[in-house]
C-alpha cells in the first residue's frame, strides 16, 4: 500500500474509533436520523406564495386571451414564458423552468360559445408535491371562475369546460415524496458538519493536538484522514433514510443507486470541508458545535428544501449559488424522483466538486498554519 494511503487509513481508523467509542456520538448517529425522518415524513408542510408558469395558447382568440389575462393578474401566478407548441412542455417541466403549464387547446372559443365541452390542461411539476397540489388547485379554481362568468353572460348554467390536471414525477402529489428525498441530503449536512467540526477541536480539548502536530503526516494527509469518517457516517445515514423511504413510506426510487451514491460522496466531501475549517479555527468542542449550528441554519434555509428558491428574494437566490446544500438537495431529488442520470445532473455535480476542493484546501491551509 502506498505510504500516503497507509497514513490516511491510520488516521481514518483512529477517527472512526473515537466516534464509535463515544457514547454520545453513538446516540447522535442513530436516534436523530430516525426521529427526524419520521417527523418530517408526517408533519412537515409547505406554503404557496409564487408560482411560475408557462402558457401554451393554441386557440389565440379573445376568449383564450381573457383566460390568460386572469392568470397574469393573479398575485400568486407569474408568467415566465409562452410556449409555441406542445412539444415544449416536457422541456420546461423536466428542467424546472416553471412549476405549472397552462395549456389552452385549439377551438377553445368556438366550442365554449357553442356550449360544448372544452378541455383546459394544467400540468404541474410534482417533485415539489405540496406546492404543486396547491398551485393546481388555484389554477383549476381560476379556470372554473372564468368559465362560470362566461356562461352567466350567455345565460347558460351547464359547465362547458372540463379541466384535467396531471402531476409529473409524483402522480398523487404526496408531500412526503419531496420531503423524504430531500432529507437524504439535509440530514447528511447536519451530521457531517457537526462531526467534522468537532474533529480537530476534540484533539485540542483532549490535549492530543500537540501529538498530532509532531506526527510525520503532512497537513493534507491529516485533513483527508479526518474527512473520511464523517463522509462515511453521512453515507450510512443517507442509506438509512433511503431504506425508510423505500420500506416505510414506500416512495418509489426512479434513479440509479450508483448515480445516487456518486452524488452523495461528492456532496459529503463539499460539506466536510466546511466542518473541518470550523474545527481548525475553534479551540473547544463547544465552540465548534456553536459555530457549526450557526452555519447550518442558513445552509438549510437556503437549500430549497423548506421553501422554493424561486420564492426567495433575489439577493438570497444569488446566495444559494455558493451553498452546497442547495446543490445537494436538488441533486438527490432529481435522481430519486426523476431518475436523472449523470448527463442531466453534471451541471450540479461540478460546483459541488469545486466546493469540495476549495473547502478541503482551505482547511489544509489553516491547519498548515498551526504547524508553522
Amino acid at each position: 500500500m502506498p505510504e500516503f494511503l497507509r497514513n490516511i487509513f491510520v488516521l481514518f481508523r483512529k477517527e472512526t474509533l473515537m466516534i464509535v467509542k463515544d457514547k454520545r456520538s453513538r446516540i447522535i448517529l442513530v436516534v436523530p436520523i430516525l426521529v427526524q425522518t419520521i417527523l418530517f415524513g408526517y408533519v412537515a408542510t409547505y406554503d404557496l406564495n409564487r408560482v411560475e408558469y408557462a402558457l401554451l395558447d393554441e386557440d389565440r382568440t379573445s376568449a383564450s386571451r381573457d383566460l390568460a389575462r386572469r392568470f397574469e393578474a393573479a398575485p400568486i401566478f407569474y408568467k415566465k414564458m409562452a410556449l409555441n407548441n406542445s412539444k415544449e412542455i416536457a422541456d420546461v417541466l423536466d428542467n424546472k423552468k416553471v412549476l405549472l403549464v397552462l395549456h389552452i387547446g385549439p377551438q377553445f372559443e368556438r366550442r365554449l360559445n357553442a356550449g360544448q365541452t372544452v378541455p383546459v390542461q394544467i400540468l404541474v411539476d410534482g417533485r415539489n408535491s405540496n406546492v404543486a397540489g396547491a398551485a393546481a388547485g388555484y389554477a383549476v379554481g381560476m379556470v372554473e371562475a372564468f368559465t362560470n362568468a362566461r356562461l352567466r353572460e350567455r345565460g347558460i348554467t351547464d359547465s362547458a369546460i372540463t379541466v384535467s390536471s396531471r402531476a409529473w414525477f409524483n402522480p398523487n402529489l404526496e408531500t412526503r415524496w419531496n420531503i423524504i428525498s430531500g432529507l437524504l441530503a439535509v440530514l447528511a449536512v447536519i451530521q457531517v458538519t457537526v462531526l467534522a467540526g468537532q474533529s480537530v477541536a476534540r484533539e485540542k480539548e483532549q490535549g492530543t493536538f500537540d501529538q498530532l502536530l509532531v506526527t510525520p503526516f503532512d497537513s493534507m494527509t491529516i485533513m483527508f484522514g479526518k474527512a473520511l469518517p464523517p463522509v462515511l457516517v453521512g453515507l450510512v445515514q443517507s442509506s438509512v433514510v433511503l431504506l425508510i423511504a423505500l420500506g416505510w413510506f414506500t416512495i418509489p426510487f426512479a434513479g440509479s443507486l450508483a448515480t445516487l451514491y456518486l452524488a452523495l460522496i461528492v456532496f459529503n466531501f463539499a460539506i466536510v470541508g466546511i466542518g473541518l475549517c470550523v474545527s481548525v479555527m475553534t479551540a473547544t468542542m463547544q465552540q465548534a458545535m456553536l459555530y457549526s449550528f450557526t452555519l447550518l441554519m442558513p445552509m438549510i434555509l437556503l437549500s430549497g428544501f423548506a421553501t422554493p428558491i424561486t420564492s426567495m428574494p433575489e439577493v438570497f437566490q444569488y446566495a444559494t449559488q455558493i451553498n452546497p446544500a442547495r446543490y445537494g438537495v436538488e441533486l438527490i431529488q432529481r435522481i430519486y424522483l426523476e431518475g436523472a442520470g449523470i448527463s442531466e445532473i453534471k451541471h450540479l455535480l461540478w460546483p459541488l466538486g469545486a466546493m469540495a476542493v476549495v473547502t478541503l484546501g482551505a482547511a489544509s491551509r489553516l491547519f498548515r498554519g498551526k504547524l508553522g
